[in-house]
């Protein structure tokens, strides 16, 4: 028996990887491209393009993880029970209880290792996507400025930089400034330093031309100067910005109403995710049982579960339909948690009781009783 419940834990644990993988792959490539302009048009590098996707991997990981596994668990047994094999081990006497162990087993783990997911990865990966989209957005020197290339930063201001230095500096500066309309102005400049305000990224000049023509009047002038700068005025901002509730970490988001930044509607969304924290992982134990139980507790038919099938995943998404219905009006209101734990210990509970207790012949005795 202990051979057999490693061997189908085994192939549970497979079809778990090949369908998870799967469904990342998709949701990876869905993610990823809107990275894909700042990688043609902005020239990002192929590594922070790798990272930034990366960084995406454990959030996407929590969420297919118990719908992967509920679909590992029913694609099993529904292949045993229809080699017979489950008819064999229950005619053997082997309970229904027993035939579920390697689903628990493996429900157990993946919720532990999401556990670490939830609380560890995902925090850290955010963090670090918010740092690189940071980096992405507001460091211009080496990301929005190509060597010897003319770059289009908005609408009217084109900048052309000769060489790239070290700590941010460039050589051999030409800026071409139309955005007001009325005036046109040109820049020159041996060399130049990106800094960072809170306004955003500019460009700091020595040993320069500004030249400036008005084109109504045709008007030129010009004047050397030996420090200039210029703001290129983008939108983001230069201050890192850290506001999801998921690069907290768990001592932050249940002491979220004592942040007094945070609104009461910011602090409900955090302790709200604290507790989605603790809870979600075990999704994977609870969508495991779902799988299994309405095959090993239903009546066997010759001509497929389809049925029973039916109803399991019509189970599946109810739960997590529920989860995210209870989710925001937790949002709302703290009081509605207990909803959102009913939805995690009410689906164990009834599929606990139907491998333990549940018996069909003792309910076709019933119906017969009540039809004659």
């Amino acid at each position: 028996m202990k051979k057999l419940n490693v061997y189908i834990s085994r192939q549970i644990i497979i079809g778990f990887l090949l369908v998870t993988f799967s469904l990342m792959s998709i949701l990876w490539l869905t993610q990823s491209l809107r990275f894909v302009e700042l990688v043609t048009n902005k020239g990002l590098p192929l590594s922070l393009f790798i990272k930034l996707t990366s960084c995406l991997m454990p959030r996407l990981f929590s969420l297919l993880s118990p719908i992967s596994l509920f679909v590992a668990v029913l694609f099993v047994y529904n292949r045993m029970l229809s080699d017979r094999e489950l008819v064999v081990m229950q005619s053997a006497g082997i309970s229904p209880w027993q035939n579920s162990k390697p689903a628990v087993y493996v429900g157990i783990f993946f919720s532990l290792f999401g556990l670490y997911i939830n609380n560890f990865a995902i925090p850290y990966a955010e963090k670090e996507f918010n740092d690189l989209e940071w980096q992405v957005k507001n460091n211009v020197s080496h990301l929005m400025f190509r060597e010897g290339e003319f770059t289009t930063l908005q609408n009217g201001l084109t900048v052309f930089i000769t060489e790239h230095e070290k700590n941010d500096s460039v050589k051999g500066i030409l800026i071409n400034d139309e955005r007001d309309p009325q005036v046109k102005v040109t820049v020159t400049a041996e060399h130049g330093i990106i800094v960072y305000t809170e306004k955003g990224p500019r460009l700091i000049m020595n040993n320069g031309v500004r030249q400036e023509i008005t084109n109504k009047s045709g008007q030129f002038s010009s004047l050397s100067f030996d420090r200039y700068s210029v703001d290129f005025g983008a939108q983001s901002s230069g201050k890192k910005k850290d506001d999801s509730a998921r690069s907290k970490t768990l001592t932050e988001l249940f002491d979220a109403k004592n942040n007094p930044e945070l609104t009461s509607q910011e602090a409900n969304r955090y302790i709200v995710e604290g507790h989605r924290r603790l809870m979600n992982p075990f999704f994977n134990l609870v969508l495991a049982l779902v799988g299994c139980t309405g095959l090993l507790v239903g009546n066997f038919n010759r001509r497929g579960q389809g049925k029973i099938i039916s109803l399991s995943i019509g189970a599946m998404v109810l739960i997590e339909a529920c989860d995210l219905a209870f989710s925001n009006l937790c949002g709302k209101s703290l009081y509605f948690l207990i909803l959102l734990y009913a939805n995690l210990v009410l689906p164990f509970a009834a599929c606990i009781y139907l491998l333990f207790f549940y018996n069909p012949a003792w309910f076709v005795r019933r119906h017969k009783k009540r039809s004659a």
